[in-house]
């Protein structure tokens, strides 16, 4: 056993180079997405890019950064998309003035907000990456998902209330509720980022920031407050890539205190003077945070804090070794002198119940949490989790990642890959990339070891959807770490794919039938709606394997249901369903991003590749690149053929102009900027209506255009989350838009058309006093749900509230509002209104 002193180390600390450097290069947020590329790759050919060793989370991240890059390669930051929605809510305000409006969308959630296995085999609803419980409260619950924002129960989990969908970011990381003001919420987020809400969720405000990446934690000392209550809460929050910071202020402004500590902080129980800090390394402060003692002869690797009431002498360390489990340490010494445990041959952060394999994802899978009654009651998890009954000596698996796998082992099933542990009271709550979890009985474990909490949360990230022409819609869509599912016609979710979910469609002419593909194109058939799956090949052996692109381009003929194409790194068409391939390109030498196909003349086919444009009109005999589309380092994210017009195409890119269209099959083109916002252009479709109806789906929101709007893009977002659009599709059978959403799960709306104001009720609500002074009472005729928004004349949100039923009236306390000029406004789901009121 190694005994483990602690050394002054000073005030700040310089950070250690790891082989990991492209991860620091990416919580940076200043270099371009080639420097990180390049890095990441070198870092790769030496730890090769099998399973654990980081390489398909690097490649999720690289699909995402080349979608959003500019020409620069470079990614714009959460502040700018704060500000930059800000200013299009202004825009937009000022442009509608007193309108009320119909033609903006009707958009309703369609789920999933559960899971129902058949053929998948590591069923979840989201990724859920922070938790944090009331601690006057335990039935209090604020959780956050990666992308889908921060949830509420007030219930323990029995029901989810959404708190962030107007927001310009929904990333979260890290989450705390104040000791002292339980309506007080932090939120971390990327780029440094924080966020508060000062009531319980309703509203919230970019508060301030710290340099460096994802907000990993956030700290706030209960006693500071407490004992004077004339000064503010004093807060820690710690960033991945630039260290701790503290904050005297009640977060509205940070100090760095230490670097290379961007995981964990923790207090010493009962005295928050014991400040407890790690990174790569471990640091410890007994001053308030004032000065940290770094403890040497831990080894590089990334570390986690577990601490406990229970003794607060005791302090545990677990230690990661790159990807996989390095090491579990332990003080009874408040963190002074460490003793290593013996686990020698083991990892605990991979998938083998027996911790006998060597895959990880750690740091992003790895956490440990001490029961607050018991400090030798120890849960650790990577992967998997697992639990200690005598202070870390031995660890026993509690659950398994496959339903079945947990079954026969008589243990809990937990969804993969568990991003935070945390206890309450008794209760040990998980926070996993398939939702959250809890244990109500750490101590007996079988096969009811956890239950799933997520139910009721529409938090899927879906990377792609394909949309059935039928009436009632059958649509099957692939999502990131919880497969493809299906929503029958039957109106139920069905999850029939595991792994990372990507390209998936329904079948031209039997619904039943669904074709799917996971990461790296690996290829999936059903015939029964997902029950059971069957075997499909891959052309020359390709796909499967990480050498191609993230999503793999897979689509169906028009017309003729057996005729499939796929692309690598050249095109490949089967006729026969996916039992046989024929090259139909040349081989490019490197992957194909996006393949469509014109559903008029179905010779005319369309491919993207590293921002250029190929098509072709012969079927894939020959192929030409555009001659005049110059891109830059902006790239395509997103090919649209015109349903009526075969020699019309559209795309969404990467690069200032946002979309363009071309008439000649991508010879020349024509921007489509006009008014559109500065956020990036992430999916495009046509709406077959006679006027050349166009959607663009961009990171936050949809938006409409035609021949009749006057070169004005409509914001087309009523009911819409401010998420991630993926990709759309129209179901003409059924009249309606579908969007994918990254975060948010599956949404749909009527498609566009015009009505008249006359028929949208909206316009008789009043809003009285008005100009007013403290109160403002808004009154509608109708007994009908609506959403109520008050902006300042720069687009800042200042005030909403959902589902509020104005037939009897609602009032608000505008009385901490400046004098000025205010916009409100009202949307249901036949549509909105925006009045102008005046605050004296």
């Amino acid at each position: 056993m190694k005994k483990i002193t602690l050394f002054v180390c000073g005030l700040l600390f310089s950070l250690t180079i790891s082989a990991q450097e492209y991860k620091e290069m990416i919580a940076q947020g200043t270099h371009t997405v080639q420097e990180v590329v390049d890095t990441a790759e070198a870092y790769f050919d030496e730890v090769g890019r099998g399973r654990g060793t980081g390489y398909k989370s690097f490649r999720r991240w690289l699909y995402f950064a080349e979608r959003d890059m500019d020409e620069n390669g470079m990614l714009q930051s959460p502040q700018f998309y704060y500000e930059e929605l800000q200013n299009y809510n202004a825009y937009i305000n000022g442009q509608t003035g007193t309108a009320a409006r119909t033609t903006v969308g009707a958009w309703e959630e369609m789920g999933p907000t559960y899971w129902n296995a058949t053929s998948a085999w590591n069923p979840g609803v989201g990724r859920i990456t922070s938790i944090a419980v009331d601690p006057s409260n335990d039935n209090h619950i604020i959780v956050g998902s990666q992308t889908g924002g921060v949830w509420k129960t007030v219930n323990g989990g029995q029901n989810w209330t959404v708190l962030t969908d107007n927001l310009s970011n929904l990333d979260v990381y890290s989450l705390a509720i104040d000791p002292n003001a339980s309506n007080v919420y932090f939120w971390g987020s990327t780029g440094g980022t924080i966020f508060r809400s000062i009531d319980s969720g309703a509203t919230w405000n970019f508060y301030s920031s710290v340099p460096g990446g994802n907000v990993n934690k956030i700290l706030i000392d209960p006693a500071f407050a407490t004992n004077d209550p004339s000064n503010d809460t004093k807060m820690y929050c710690s960033s991945q890539g630039s260290g701790l910071y503290k904050s005297t202020n009640s977060g509205a402004t940070w100090t760095a205190i230490a670097t290379g500590t961007g995981y964990d902080v923790e207090f010493k129980p009962g005295d928050t003077n014991v400040v407890y800090a790690s990174g790569t390394n471990f640091y410890r402060s007994g001053d308030g945070g004032q000065t940290f003692t770094q403890a040497f002869g831990f080894d590089t690797g990334a570390k986690m804090i577990g601490v406990s009431a229970d003794d607060p002498s005791v302090v545990y360390v677990l230690e990661a070794a790159g990807n996989i489990f390095g090491g579990f340490y332990k003080s009874t010494t408040e963190g002074l002198i460490f003793t290593e445990l013996n686990h020698d041959g083991k990892n605990y952060f991979g998938y083998s119940s027996t911790a006998a394999d060597g895959s990880g994802q750690a740091p992003r899978d790895m956490d440990i949490a001490v029961n607050p009654n018991n400090a030798d009651e120890v849960h650790i998890a990577g992967v998997l989790t697992w639990k200690s009954s005598n202070g870390g000596s031995v660890f026993s698996i509690t659950s398994q990642w496959v339903p079945g796998t947990a079954a026969n082992q008589n243990i809990g099933y937990c969804h993969a890959d568990v991003d935070i542990m945390e206890f309450a009271g008794n209760k040990l709550f998980v926070g996993t990339d398939g939702g959250i979890f809890v244990a109500d009985d750490t101590l007996i474990v079988d096969s009811n070891y956890y239950t799933d909490l997520t139910t009721g949360m529409g938090i899927r990230q879906f990377y792609k959807i394909g949309v059935s022409q039928t009436n009632p819609v059958v649509v099957t869509g692939g999502s990131q770490d919880n497969g493809s599912s299906v929503l029958g016609a039957d109106g139920n979710w069905t999850d029939w794919l595991g792994a990372d979910g990507m390209e998936s469609f329904v079948d031209k002419n039997d619904s039943q039938i669904m074709y799917g593909t996971s990461q790296f194109g690996s290829l999936y058939k059903t015939f029964n709606g997902g029950v059971n799956l069957s075997g499909i090949s891959q052309p020359e052996g390709k796909g499967g394997q990480s050498n191609w692109n993230w999503i793999v381009p897979f689509e169906q003929h028009p017309t003729n249901p057996d005729e499939i194409f796929v692309a690598f790194d050249e095109l490949y068409r089967s006729v026969d369903g996916g039992a046989n391939w024929t090259s139909a390109s040349t081989n490019y030498g490197d992957d194909i991003d996006h393949l469509k196909i014109s559903p008029v003349n179905p010779d005319y086919m369309y491919m993207a590749l590293n921002g250029n444009f190929f098509g072709s009109l012969d079927g894939g005999v020959n192929w030409f690149q555009s001659p005049t589309l110059n891109l830059g380092g902006a790239r395509i994210n997103s090919i649209a053929p015109h349903p009526t017009d075969a020699t019309k195409v559209a795309i969404a890119t990467t690069d200032s102009e946002k979309v363009y269209v071309s008439s000649n099959n991508g010879i020349s083109w024509v921007s489509q900027r006009f008014d559109l916002p500065n956020f990036t252009a992430q999916a495009v479709v046509w709406q077959k209506n006679g006027a050349n109806g166009l959607y663009v789906g961009m990171n936050y929101g949809v938006y409409y255009i035609d021949d009749n709007t006057s070169n004005s893009w409509l914001p087309f977002n009523n009911g819409l989350p401010n998420v991630r659009i993926n990709e759309l599709e129209i179901n003409e059978a059924d009249n309606h838009l579908y969007a994918a959403t990254y975060g948010r799960g599956l949404w749909r709306t009527p498609i566009y058309s015009v009505l008249s104001v006359n028929d949208f009720e909206l316009s008789t609500l009043s809003i009285y006093p008005n100009p007013a002074n403290d109160i403002v009472n808004i009154k509608w005729d109708r007994s009908e749900n609506a959403s109520v928004r008050i902006y300042d004349v720069n687009g800042k949100l200042m005030f909403y509230s959902k589902d509020q039923n104005l037939f009897n009236g609602l009032s608000i306390d505008a009385s901490a509002y400046n004098s000025g000029i205010y916009f409100v406004k009202i949307n249901s789901f036949g549509g909105e209104v925006t009045k102008k009121l005046i605050l004296k």
